[in-house]
Protein backbone atom coordinates (compact mmCIF):
# COMPACT_ATOMS: atom_id res chain seq x y z
CA UNK A 1 0.00 0.00 0.00
CA UNK A 2 1.57 3.64 -0.88
CA UNK A 3 2.44 5.90 2.51
CA UNK A 4 0.75 8.54 0.70
CA UNK A 5 -1.85 10.49 2.72
CA UNK A 6 -5.53 10.90 0.96
CA UNK A 7 -6.19 14.72 0.51
CA UNK A 8 -8.41 16.49 3.05
CA UNK A 9 -10.53 18.50 2.74
CA UNK A 10 -11.25 21.21 5.29
CA UNK A 11 -14.37 22.74 3.63
CA UNK A 12 -16.66 19.50 3.88
CA UNK A 13 -17.56 18.32 7.00
CA UNK A 14 -16.39 14.65 7.83
CA UNK A 15 -18.44 12.21 10.07
CA UNK A 16 -15.34 11.10 11.61
CA UNK A 17 -14.06 14.82 12.76
CA UNK A 18 -17.36 15.62 13.60
CA UNK A 19 -16.78 12.64 16.23
CA UNK A 20 -13.58 14.30 17.07
CA UNK A 21 -15.40 17.54 18.02
CA UNK A 22 -18.07 15.65 20.31
CA UNK A 23 -15.07 14.11 22.12
CA UNK A 24 -13.22 17.22 22.90
CA UNK A 25 -10.15 16.35 20.59
CA UNK A 26 -8.77 18.91 18.15
CA UNK A 27 -8.10 17.31 14.49
CA UNK A 28 -11.46 18.77 12.80
CA UNK A 29 -12.46 21.84 10.87
CA UNK A 30 -14.50 24.78 10.93
CA UNK A 31 -17.18 22.83 8.85
CA UNK A 32 -17.10 19.76 11.86
CA UNK A 33 -17.59 22.31 14.62
CA UNK A 34 -20.49 24.16 12.90
CA UNK A 35 -22.34 20.42 12.25
CA UNK A 36 -20.96 18.92 16.00
CA UNK A 37 -22.39 22.18 17.23
CA UNK A 38 -25.67 22.66 15.41
CA UNK A 39 -26.43 18.56 16.68
CA UNK A 40 -25.52 19.45 20.15
CA UNK A 41 -28.72 22.07 19.79
CA UNK A 42 -30.89 19.56 18.73
CA UNK A 43 -29.51 17.11 21.76
CA UNK A 44 -27.46 18.02 24.19
CA UNK A 45 -26.78 14.84 25.22
CA UNK A 46 -24.55 13.96 21.95
CA UNK A 47 -21.62 14.60 23.48
CA UNK A 48 -22.25 12.09 26.58
CA UNK A 49 -23.35 9.74 24.21
CA UNK A 50 -20.11 9.78 22.34
CA UNK A 51 -18.25 9.04 25.23
CA UNK A 52 -20.65 5.91 26.01
CA UNK A 53 -20.11 4.88 23.11
CA UNK A 54 -16.10 4.34 23.39
CA UNK A 55 -16.53 3.00 26.79
CA UNK A 56 -18.36 0.30 24.93
CA UNK A 57 -15.40 -0.36 22.42
CA UNK A 58 -13.17 -0.23 25.51
CA UNK A 59 -15.29 -2.73 27.35
CA UNK A 60 -15.70 -5.06 23.81
CA UNK A 61 -11.96 -4.74 23.60
CA UNK A 62 -11.51 -6.07 27.16
CA UNK A 63 -14.11 -8.85 26.57
CA UNK A 64 -12.11 -10.27 23.47
CA UNK A 65 -8.79 -9.66 25.29
CA UNK A 66 -9.87 -11.80 28.27
CA UNK A 67 -11.22 -14.90 25.72
CA UNK A 68 -7.63 -14.99 24.56
CA UNK A 69 -7.91 -12.81 21.48
CA UNK A 70 -4.64 -11.10 20.26
CA UNK A 71 -5.39 -9.28 17.13
CA UNK A 72 -8.33 -6.52 16.44
CA UNK A 73 -9.64 -4.97 13.54
CA UNK A 74 -11.21 -2.01 13.68
CA UNK A 75 -13.08 -0.96 10.99
CA UNK A 76 -14.30 2.60 10.67
CA UNK A 77 -11.63 3.47 13.39
CA UNK A 78 -11.96 7.26 13.35
CA UNK A 79 -10.12 9.86 14.72
CA UNK A 80 -7.10 8.33 17.73
CA UNK A 81 -8.51 9.75 20.97
CA UNK A 82 -8.07 8.38 24.37
CA UNK A 83 -7.87 4.93 25.22
CA UNK A 84 -7.34 3.22 21.43
CA UNK A 85 -7.87 -0.03 21.13
CA UNK A 86 -4.43 -1.26 21.44
CA UNK A 87 -3.71 0.49 24.19
CA UNK A 88 -6.67 -1.00 26.14
CA UNK A 89 -5.88 -4.40 24.02
CA UNK A 90 -2.07 -4.01 25.30
CA UNK A 91 -2.44 -3.27 28.44
CA UNK A 92 -4.35 -6.50 29.42
CA UNK A 93 -1.80 -7.89 26.76
CA UNK A 94 1.19 -6.85 25.30
CA UNK A 95 1.52 -8.89 22.06
CA UNK A 96 -1.81 -7.98 20.93
CA UNK A 97 -1.76 -6.50 17.23
CA UNK A 98 -3.93 -3.91 16.03
CA UNK A 99 -4.84 -2.61 12.47
CA UNK A 100 -6.87 0.50 12.64
CA UNK A 101 -9.01 1.25 9.02
CA UNK A 102 -10.73 4.45 8.04
CA UNK A 103 -12.09 5.90 4.46
CA UNK A 104 -11.68 9.65 6.10
CA UNK A 105 -7.97 10.93 5.39
CA UNK A 106 -7.73 12.85 8.54
CA UNK A 107 -8.26 9.73 11.02
CA UNK A 108 -5.53 7.73 8.45
CA UNK A 109 -3.06 10.84 8.78
CA UNK A 110 -3.40 11.32 12.36
CA UNK A 111 -3.42 7.44 13.02
CA UNK A 112 0.05 7.12 11.11
CA UNK A 113 1.64 9.84 12.69
CA UNK A 114 0.20 8.83 16.52
CA UNK A 115 1.45 5.34 15.57
CA UNK A 116 4.67 5.75 14.34
CA UNK A 117 6.64 3.16 14.27
CA UNK A 118 4.82 0.92 16.52
CA UNK A 119 5.44 -2.99 15.00
CA UNK A 120 2.16 -3.90 16.63
CA UNK A 121 -0.42 -1.30 14.78
CA UNK A 122 -1.03 -0.22 11.40
CA UNK A 123 -3.57 2.22 10.33
CA UNK A 124 -5.05 1.34 6.40
CA UNK A 125 -6.98 3.55 4.34
CA UNK A 126 -10.06 1.79 3.21
CA UNK A 127 -13.88 1.24 2.84
CA UNK A 128 -14.88 -1.65 4.92
CA UNK A 129 -17.39 -2.38 2.37
CA UNK A 130 -14.64 -3.56 -0.08
CA UNK A 131 -13.20 -6.44 2.16
CA UNK A 132 -11.26 -8.01 -0.33
CA UNK A 133 -9.36 -5.03 -0.64
CA UNK A 134 -8.42 -4.22 2.81
CA UNK A 135 -7.93 -7.90 3.74
CA UNK A 136 -5.42 -7.94 1.16
CA UNK A 137 -3.62 -4.83 1.98
CA UNK A 138 -0.11 -5.81 3.27
CA UNK A 139 -0.29 -4.49 6.95
CA UNK A 140 -3.02 -6.51 7.46
CA UNK A 141 -1.48 -9.82 6.23
CA UNK A 142 1.27 -8.88 7.83
CA UNK A 143 -0.12 -8.66 11.65
CA UNK A 144 -3.54 -10.79 11.78
CA UNK A 145 -3.43 -14.28 11.13
CA UNK A 146 -6.83 -14.77 9.74
CA UNK A 147 -6.49 -18.34 10.73
CA UNK A 148 -6.71 -17.53 14.15
CA UNK A 149 -9.19 -16.10 16.47
CA UNK A 150 -9.42 -11.91 16.06
CA UNK A 151 -11.57 -9.41 17.17
CA UNK A 152 -14.00 -7.30 14.25
CA UNK A 153 -14.73 -4.12 15.57
CA UNK A 154 -17.22 -2.08 13.96
CA UNK A 155 -18.70 0.70 16.36
CA UNK A 156 -20.31 3.92 15.52
CA UNK A 157 -19.77 3.49 11.53
CA UNK A 158 -22.98 0.52 10.32
CA UNK A 159 -24.86 3.83 10.67
CA UNK A 160 -23.29 5.39 8.01
CA UNK A 161 -23.97 2.83 5.33
CA UNK A 162 -27.15 2.70 3.15
CA UNK A 163 -28.61 -0.77 3.33
CA UNK A 164 -27.95 -2.85 -0.22
CA UNK A 165 -26.10 -5.70 -1.50
CA UNK A 166 -22.75 -3.79 -1.01
CA UNK A 167 -23.10 -3.73 2.99
CA UNK A 168 -24.68 -7.51 3.40
CA UNK A 169 -21.80 -9.00 1.26
CA UNK A 170 -19.31 -7.08 3.28
CA UNK A 171 -20.63 -8.14 6.75
CA UNK A 172 -21.26 -11.82 5.51
CA UNK A 173 -16.97 -11.45 3.95
CA UNK A 174 -15.73 -10.39 7.00
CA UNK A 175 -17.73 -12.99 9.17
CA UNK A 176 -16.60 -15.33 6.50
CA UNK A 177 -12.79 -14.58 6.70
CA UNK A 178 -12.83 -14.85 10.73
CA UNK A 179 -12.10 -18.29 12.10
CA UNK A 180 -14.01 -20.02 14.66
CA UNK A 181 -13.42 -18.26 18.14
CA UNK A 182 -13.66 -14.88 16.65
CA UNK A 183 -15.82 -11.88 17.88
CA UNK A 184 -17.63 -9.16 16.14
CA UNK A 185 -18.27 -5.90 18.08
CA UNK A 186 -20.94 -3.39 16.91
CA UNK A 187 -22.76 -0.24 18.23
CA UNK A 188 -25.19 1.77 16.14
CA UNK A 189 -27.56 4.47 16.21
CA UNK A 190 -31.26 4.01 16.73
CA UNK A 191 -34.08 6.18 16.57
CA UNK A 192 -35.60 3.72 19.52
CA UNK A 193 -34.91 6.25 22.25
CA UNK A 194 -36.24 8.95 20.92
CA UNK A 195 -37.36 9.08 17.19
CA UNK A 196 -38.54 12.70 16.78
CA UNK A 197 -34.80 14.09 18.16
CA UNK A 198 -33.08 11.23 16.34
CA UNK A 199 -34.87 12.53 12.90
CA UNK A 200 -33.72 15.72 13.50
CA UNK A 201 -30.21 15.06 13.54
CA UNK A 202 -30.30 12.83 10.88
CA UNK A 203 -31.57 15.84 8.74
CA UNK A 204 -28.47 17.76 9.96
CA UNK A 205 -26.44 15.07 8.90
CA UNK A 206 -28.27 14.32 5.78
CA UNK A 207 -27.86 18.39 4.68
CA UNK A 208 -24.30 18.25 6.32
CA UNK A 209 -23.34 15.56 3.37
CA UNK A 210 -22.42 12.74 5.76
CA UNK A 211 -25.64 10.77 5.35
CA UNK A 212 -27.39 8.94 8.47
CA UNK A 213 -29.07 5.68 8.72
CA UNK A 214 -30.45 4.90 12.38
CA UNK A 215 -32.07 1.71 13.05
CA UNK A 216 -34.47 -0.43 15.14
CA UNK A 217 -32.93 -3.50 17.41
CA UNK A 218 -34.25 -5.92 14.68
CA UNK A 219 -32.30 -4.07 12.01
CA UNK A 220 -29.03 -4.44 13.65
CA UNK A 221 -29.83 -8.06 15.00
CA UNK A 222 -29.27 -9.02 11.59
CA UNK A 223 -25.82 -7.45 11.53
CA UNK A 224 -25.15 -10.72 13.62
CA UNK A 225 -26.41 -13.21 11.08
CA UNK A 226 -23.61 -16.22 11.40
CA UNK A 227 -22.80 -15.20 14.76
CA UNK A 228 -23.83 -16.09 18.34
CA UNK A 229 -24.52 -13.09 20.38
CA UNK A 230 -23.14 -13.10 23.91
CA UNK A 231 -25.00 -11.90 26.96
CA UNK A 232 -26.83 -9.27 27.73
CA UNK A 233 -27.41 -9.81 23.66
CA UNK A 234 -27.92 -6.65 21.98
CA UNK A 235 -28.72 -3.54 24.03
CA UNK A 236 -28.39 0.18 24.71
CA UNK A 237 -24.86 0.63 25.02
CA UNK A 238 -24.28 1.57 28.25
CA UNK A 239 -26.31 -1.81 29.19
CA UNK A 240 -23.65 -3.93 27.62
CA UNK A 241 -21.81 -5.35 30.21
CA UNK A 242 -21.37 -2.49 32.43
CA UNK A 243 -18.55 -1.42 34.42
CA UNK A 244 -19.77 0.04 37.37
CA UNK A 245 -23.42 1.03 38.65
CA UNK A 246 -26.02 0.54 35.83
CA UNK A 247 -26.92 3.89 34.08
CA UNK A 248 -30.27 5.25 34.46
CA UNK A 249 -32.43 6.05 31.18
CA UNK A 250 -29.84 4.03 29.05
CA UNK A 251 -32.45 4.33 25.52
CA UNK A 252 -31.49 8.01 25.81
CA UNK A 253 -28.08 7.17 24.85
CA UNK A 254 -30.03 6.18 21.37
CA UNK A 255 -27.33 3.73 20.79
CA UNK A 256 -27.24 -0.39 20.20
CA UNK A 257 -24.43 -2.47 21.24
CA UNK A 258 -23.92 -6.24 21.06
CA UNK A 259 -20.92 -8.55 20.56
CA UNK A 260 -20.94 -12.14 18.68
CA UNK A 261 -18.88 -14.94 18.93
CA UNK A 262 -17.95 -17.59 15.88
Amino acid sequence: MSTAHPPIDPNRPSAARIYDAYLGGTHNFDADRVVAARAVELLPETPQIARANRAFLRRAVRYATGRGIRQFLDLGSGIPTEHNVHEVAQELAPDARVVYVDLDPTAVLYGRHLLGEDPRTAVVHGDLQHPAAILAEPEVRNLLDLTRPVAVLMVAVLHFLPDGPAMDSALAAYRDAAAPGSVLAVSHLTSSGDPAQMERVTDLYNRAGTPLVPRDAAQVARFFEGWRLVEPGLVFGPQWRPDGEPVSEPARYLTLAGVGER
